[in-house]
């Protein structure tokens, strides 16, 4: 509109026509001809202000791409003293950062795109190489055999004991880093079919809603393994009145609960007051040999409220005691009544922080006493209250430092 504009008034100020454009004005001719001069003069020269004006503008750009930033102020300041808006008058062929703003964020797309298919994309770069299909080559060259000689089979059960009976799967995800092989083997749906139904059994017959196993397993509430579930409750108690009854002593207790999961339904409690340093250790596997350890199995409950809940059954372990001989014949001795003392416990999987699955809260925790010759119980229930503090996970590197048997 602007060119079309100065094209209409160059016309009418045009000698010999008129401001309607219709009929010819020749006594004016003469008196105009100077001002048209002097209008075009006055044009030519903004035009010229207005390419110094750009070069040094772009001159500018060009030293702050090169680092040299009081040089590009000094350009960009006489750049703008000539034209305050030259800024915006400039067409660039490209964007004015050197890397390329514009096609670097079309190709981050381009990534994002490529990433989130990954697995495909590797699969189909091994389908084009050679006709022997090896998932993946030697870095270097190497005269013993190269673990890409294996066959795909061998391969995999290897994978299943990097997985190993507990679940190791942080293990796996780190192994996938290695090459575009094993990223493949790492995806493969079968082990983490196995791995689910592991944790869920029968529960997880289906994969709806979830888009693979392994997004089930990531997704899915669940317990973890790798670690253990610790909480630490401190209260004050009363003491002792002194001898004189001048004073009375306040002791402030502290203890720990520690409560460790395996991928078989098992579960092992402790309540003591040693600090975790000395008790983490010991809750590596099930033939632990302390004394105060409780031993059960635990089961995942997914109630309508969208809550996933854990309740375990967990009892003393079992110990033989010695025969009592005693050394009088005829003694008779009335045996003392033989009972079984196990505990309720009801817990909430929540999710705190970044981390996932790494908090229970104590929702249920009673005790059940039966008599063996009678086969009656009695049950006692805890008040849930402070002394009851939620429990959160800590990972523990040595509970899958081995492998005792594949998935």
């Amino acid at each position: 509109e602007l060119q079309m504009f100065r094209a209409q008034w160059m016309f009418e100020l045009a000698p010999g026509v008129s401001s309607s454009g219709l009929e010819p004005l020749p006594c004016r001719a003469s008196s105009r001809e100077p001002g048209l001069k002097s209008v075009d003069a006055r044009g030519k020269q903004e035009m010229a202000k207005e390419e110094k004006a750009k070069e040094l503008f772009l001159k500018a750009v060009e030293e702050e791409r090169n680092g040299a930033l009081y040089e590009a102020i000094k350009f960009y300041r006489l750049a703008m003293q000539l034209v305050p808006d030259i800024e915006f008058k400039i067409t660039y062929t490209r964007s004015p950062d050197g890397d390329g703003v514009g096609k670097r964020c079309v190709e981050d797309s381009k990534e994002d795109d490529k990433m989130a298919d990954l697995l495909t994309d590797f699969q189909q770069q091994l389908t084009l190489q050679e006709s022997s299909v090896k998932l993946c080559q030697p870095e270097v060259y190497v005269s013993q055999t190269h673990i890409s000689a294996l066959p795909m089979e061998v391969l995999m059960y290897i994978f299943r004991w990097v997985v190993s009976s507990d679940l190791d799967l942080r293990s796996l995800e780190q192994l996938s880093l290695v090459c575009r092989g094993f990223y493949i083997c790492a995806r493969d749906p079968e082990i983490w079919h196995q791995v689910c139904l592991k944790i869920w059994g029968r529960s997880c017959n289906k994969l709806v809603p979830y888009a693979s196993w392994r997004d089930m397993f990531l997704e899915r509430p669940r317990v973890r393994f790798d670690g253990v579930y610790v909480s630490k409750t401190k209260y004050i108690r009363q003491g002792e009145q002194s001898l004189d009854g001048f004073y009375r002593a306040w002791h402030q207790v502290e203890y720990y609960r520690y409560l460790r999961f395996f991928p078989d339904g098992q579960v092992m409690m402790l309540t003591t007051p040693e600090d975790p340093q000395s008790i983490v250790p010991r809750l590596r596997t099930k033939n632990t040999r302390t004394d105060a350890i409780l031993l059960g199995h635990y089961r995942l409950s997914q109630e309508t409220d969208n809550q996933t809940k854990v309740f375990a059954v967990i009892m003393k372990k079992k110990e033989e005691k010695p025969v009592d001989y005693h050394k009088y014949r005829y003694f008779r001795r009335v045996p003392a009544q033989e009972t079984d003392h196990s505990f309720h416990v009801g817990l909430q999987l929540c999710s705190s922080g970044r981390q996932r699955f790494n908090k229970l809260v104590w929702i249920h925790h009673s005790c059940h006493i039966t008599c063996r010759s009678t086969g009656e119980t009695a049950v006692t229930t805890f008040d849930i209250d402070k002394m009851y503090t939620p429990l959160f996970f800590a990972r523990v590197k040595s509970f899958t430092a081995y492998s005792e048997k594949p998935l």
